[in-house]
């Protein structure tokens, strides 16, 4: 009787190598395992910084130099935090220096820009809206999502990206503060100072 030889859905998935495993790698000359870092992160990255600047091309110039700077410094990285963390912190920077260097001012961030699907980063919109809008209903919606996306734009430098990487990226108040190198405590009053700003901006047309 033949012996079923393939590997279970558990074992196949275990075979799958850690970042830690592929950073090891990497920082041994193993390049192919930081390609593979690439891959796996690359639309989370140019998503990221495409919410600091409006150009997609100059997003997509970001993201590359990010992981060129995060090449480069493979070897100081001592896993004290998420491989990830560490490259949403190189990336960050890496979006704030091109944004110094144009001399723009400020932070331009865009709720739908970057790499990643539209659809799961628009504003919500009601399921009564989608199935019954009425044009007035559609022209309030995005009247709606227009002021909020002036009201991030118009937030402090620190207040907008500590909001960014809660509410769009989605990483927690500890992987923040690693990011941002602040404390955690900064970290939740920035963002709370953040939606407050927002929500107030935005009061008059909820309460309209």
């Amino acid at each position: 009787m033949a012996t079923d030889t393939t590997p279970s859905v558990t074992e196949q998935a275990t075979d799958q190598p850690t970042d830690q495993q592929l950073v090891l790698r990497a920082q041994q000359g193993d390049r192919r395992a930081f390609d593979l870092l690439v891959l796996k992160y690359q639309h989370r990255v140019l998503r990221l910084v495409g919410r600091f600047v409006r150009d997609q091309d100059q997003a997509f110039d970001l993201a590359q130099e990010a992981f060129i700077k995060a090449y480069r410094a493979l070897g100081n990285f001592r896993g004290e935090s998420a491989f990830y963390t560490w490259l949403y912190r190189i990336a960050v920077n890496t979006a704030k220096n091109q944004l110094v260097a144009d001399a723009r001012g400020g932070y331009s961030v865009s709720l739908n820009s970057g790499g990643g699907d539209e659809s799961d980063e628009a504003l919500p919109e009601p399921e009564a809206l989608r199935d019954h809008a009425s044009p007035e209903d559609m022209a309030a919606t995005q009247e709606l999502e227009a002021e909020i996306r002036a009201a991030i734009r118009a937030l402090p430098e620190d207040l907008r990206t500590a909001l960014t990487l809660r509410e769009m990226e989605g990483l927690s108040y500890e992987e923040i503060a690693v990011v941002m190198n602040c404390p955690i405590g900064t970290v939740r009053s920035r963002i709370f100072r953040a939606r407050e700003s927002v929500e107030e901006r935005i009061k008059p047309l909820l309460d309209s």
